[in-house]
């Protein structure tokens, strides 16, 4: 059975590192998958990169020619997908010859929406947001337009300009309307909810397989000589934050860490605490707390080192399907502190392994950090469950195994 794990992009962003962790996993257990992708961070067997001037050109221009309905729309959004190029995604997967499609992220023009209806193997969409099931955007504060559909009657008020949103969505109910036996698996059960209550999704199954991580890859070390190694204070409660763009995507809630830590030095020893922060070199820090920007770091090895260096990690996240950053710190034994909202509790357990705030009361981010830091032994009694709690269900390992039962039961005889 041929595998073909389908993603804009491989080991770069949260679904593309995702998507390969899945196709990591599965090689690992003996399975024949492959990835096609239209960018990866590096040549990797297994993995087809565009080999064709033409495919080259496309994957370099089409993220651009993709955003321009979004920008007529005058939509003030950081995410506005239209999958309207046209593209030789489509080929490229006949030519792989697989058995099971796998779709994952295909945004940035990679694959024209129209075109998913034209495949014939069986097809598995795992979806990292929820883009899927609405209109142009990737996540949606008002539930009504992808539980009804985007019409003109429900166009939000004040909104001005060309509905983008409405003319992909309509665009969607066709082309999804022949592939109902499409099998959806969202990572969390939250962004399960939501496709299962959605006009697009509705009638399909729908299935919450977890994401996994490599838990011999991402594991405790000692703490002194991860920050020796960083350049971090020895002596300090060590905060980290950190995401793909960290301070600039709104949605990842920098904002509202600034305003937990202004709170969280009303009530300690500022001299005490020190932030760490990856993905970004800068931020609007309004707070006294001393701050490092690490910038972007490009390896699972620093990455594990940063989350070992810390004593909490915090993800204040606006909205979040299945954090990738939350899983690494846990299996590095640091706890996670975020707001009880999307797929965070499906990971974290509330004063286990972890602390889950009222979502986006900063009082309470701010009381959690202090709660896990505060009281050496509680913390060693997190750090352990932390760690536990990855092991038993969140492993590469694990992950691997469900996808394969079900390819296994959607594969013709």
């Amino acid at each position: 059975m041929k595998i073909l794990q389908v993603s804009t992009q491989a080991q770069i962003g949260g679904a593309g590192i995702a998507a390969h962790r899945l196709h990591t996993g599965l090689r690992a257990l003996g399975a024949d998958s492959w990835m096609l992708v239209s960018k990866a961070s590096q040549n990797e067997a297994f993995v087809l990169a565009p080999t064709r001037v033409s495919d080259k050109v496309h994957a370099r221009i089409a993220p651009k020619l993709d955003l321009l309905p979004g920008r007529l729309s005058r939509l003030d959004s950081d995410r506005i997908s239209s999958a309207w190029v046209p593209s030789t995604a489509l080929s490229r997967i006949r030519e792989a010859a697989p058995d099971i499609v796998n779709l994952h992220w295909i945004n940035d023009g990679f694959i024209r929406l129209e075109s998913l209806k034209h495949l014939r193997q069986p097809v598995v969409w795992t979806l990292h947001d929820m883009w899927a099931f609405s209109g142009a955007e990737h996540y949606h504060e008002d539930e009504l337009r992808y539980r009804q559909g985007c019409t003109a009657a429900n166009k939000p008020a004040g909104q001005i300009g060309w509905d983008v949103n409405r003319w992909v969505w309509k665009r969607k109910k066709q082309a999804w309307s022949a592939m109902r036996d499409m099998v959806i698996v969202t990572p969390s059960h939250w962004l399960g909810r939501c496709a299962k209550a959605s006009e697009l999704f509705g009638d399909n199954r729908v299935e919450v397989l977890p994401n996994g991580v490599d838990h011999r890859r991402f594991h405790p070390m000692e703490r002194s000589v991860a920050r020796d190694i960083l350049g971090l204070p020895k002596e300090k409660k060590i905060i980290l934050f950190g995401a793909g763009s960290a301070t600039s995507d709104k949605r990842k809630g920098f904002h509202l860490l600034v305003e937990a830590l202004r709170h969280l030095e009303a009530h300690v020893d500022q001299s005490e605490y020190a932030l760490a922060v990856f993905g970004a070199l800068s931020g609007d820090a309004d707070f006294s707390i001393e701050t490092t920007y690490l910038g972007k770091l490009q390896d699972e090895i620093s990455m594990a080192l940063v989350y070992a260096a810390a004593d909490v990690f915090v993800a204040p996240s606006v909205q979040e399907n299945l954090a990738n950053t939350v899983l690494e710190s846990m299996a590095c034994g640091t706890p996670v502190v975020a707001f009880d909202i999307g797929g965070m509790p499906d990971m974290i357990e509330h004063q286990r392994s972890g602390f889950l705030a009222k979502g986006f009361v900063t009082e309470e981010l701010a009381q959690g950090i202090r709660w896990v830091v505060s009281d050496h032994q509680r913390w060693c009694g997190l750090s352990e469950s932390s760690r536990d709690k990855v092991v038993q269900s969140f492993t590469l390992e694990q992950a691997a195994t469900r996808y394969l039962e079900l390819y296994s039961e959607l594969a013709p005889a």
